[in-house]
């Protein structure tokens, strides 16, 4: 194979805030791997949360890139096991094994999703996300894109007050993100108030790592309470059943489709509901989780439209909120620069 690592800045339409950090673009790095004729695409972006560069990305991967380039590929399973081999990042991981499983599609000629055994007849929409902001900034972002389920952004002191502000100028489903800022009494307390005003579910309202406080949460919330920063990897699925209602895996996080495909079935098994998030990719990124759309209860695929200048065709989200699936074959990437 043929190995190629390309950084780009993705610039955002509006700032984009939540409880821990603030942005106006997102640093994101682009894998191509190329075998006999076909290339395929991958993307993980940075994360100061959890220390990941796009620099540091390309350190791990040029350190193994002869390696890469002799590597006999069959599969993205068997190739996504020797690069844990080697102990990259699962950032640097996961723009390597959606490249393999975009390329293994494109020489399979087929879709990933048909590869699967699934089918695009049935799945779920995206959110769109309301990054935190002042109340007036985010009424105004949520009338500018009409959407039927919006992510709100959280973790301040009016929390409440904001949701209320939000339902006058929208009968869409709201899903509230505080991204580990609330304490598990705020959620206890605050879950009836976000009832009545029409919140679907809770995503990550304690620390990652605030296990005890969660399970009080499962006991005494009336909203369901969906896993992510405390749901990183595989292991971490079957602790998170017994402290969440569902959990959302990030490919950036987990490695790539070959573990997030395993979270998936562990997380159905288990009786989680199950959603794939992203992390204000590009197009490239979005594709791959498009594949997975017939597997999902819920997705946060919004990253493009978060976009002012997108870098790839794939998967495309209409305004009517529905997928349009790629024609091409693999995740159906091309970059257009």
């Amino acid at each position: 194979m043929k190995i190629e690592l390309k950084k780009y800045t993705l610039p955002l339409k509006h700032t984009f805030s939540i409880s821990r950090e603030s942005h106006d673009f997102q640093n994101t790095l682009i894998s191509a791997l190329s075998l006999d004729g076909k290339t395929g695409y991958g993307e993980a972006t940075s994360n100061p949360y959890y220390k990941i560069t796009i620099e540091s990305m390309m350190e791990e991967i040029s350190a193994i890139k002869n390696e890469i380039e002799v590597f006999n590929f069959t599969t993205p399973e068997i190739f996504h096991a020797f690069l844990v081999s080697k102990n990259l990042s699962n950032f640097a991981i996961c723009a390597l094994d959606l490249a393999a499983h975009d390329l293994y599609g494109k020489l399979k000629e087929k879709p990933l999703y048909e590869i699967w055994g699934t089918t695009k007849e049935k799945y779920p929409i995206t959110n769109y996300t309301i990054g935190l902001d002042k109340i007036d900034k985010m009424v105004a972002k949520m009338k500018e894109v009409p959407w039927p389920i919006y992510k709100i952004k959280l973790g301040t002191d009016d929390d409440v007050a904001i949701v209320k502000a939000l339902r006058k100028h929208s009968d869409a489903v709201f899903r509230i993100d505080a991204n580990c800022a609330w304490t598990a009494k705020e959620t206890i307390l605050n879950a009836p108030i976000l009832k009545d005003l029409g919140v679907e579910f809770l995503e990550q309202p304690l620390k990652a790592d605030n296990w005890e406080g969660m399970e009080m949460v499962m006991h005494q919330s009336v909203l369901p309470v969906i896993a992510d920063e405390s749901c990183i990897v595989e292991s971490d699925v079957e602790k998170c059943a017994l402290h969440f209602t569902g959990i959302n895996i990030k490919l950036t996080k987990c490695g790539g489709l070959t573990p997030a495909l395993r979270m998936i079935k562990k997380g159905k098994d288990l009786g989680l509901k199950v959603m794939v998030g992203c992390m204000t990719e590009s197009t490239v990124g979005i594709s791959a989780i498009a594949q997975l759309l017939p597997q999902l209860d819920y997705v946060d695929m919004d990253g493009p439209m978060l976009l002012s200048a997108d870098i790839a065709t794939g998967a495309q989200i209409t305004s009517d909120a529905k997928v349009i699936f790629p024609d091409i074959a693999g995740s159906g990437v091309s970059l257009l620069q």
